[in-house]
């Protein structure tokens, strides 16, 4: 490698360094922050949440992995009539 190259890297190196101490001092840029009551409230929110995904993820794996109503099958007896 020459001078030129070797420049170049430091360069890059540089603000990739500089860039990544400047976000780790800053931090978050908009912390959010929930009194206790809050906290509970959002918690319980986003367990019910989790738990209504869950069951839909149930359904769909249920629906994409029946063999007797694929839509494939479906289809084939369509193609028969």
């Amino acid at each position: 490698m020459d001078g030129g190259q070797i420049t170049a890297i430091a360069i890059v190196a540089i603000i990739v360094l500089g860039t990544i101490i400047k976000s780790i001092f800053r931090g978050p840029r908009h912390p959010v922050v929930f009194s206790d009551g809050q906290a509970k409230i959002e918690n319980q929110r986003l367990r019910d949440e989790v738990g209504e995904l869950k069951e839909r993820i149930k359904v769909l794996e249920r629906i994409a992995v029946e063999k007797e109503n694929s839509l494939a099958k479906e289809i084939e007896s369509l193609r028969d009539r």
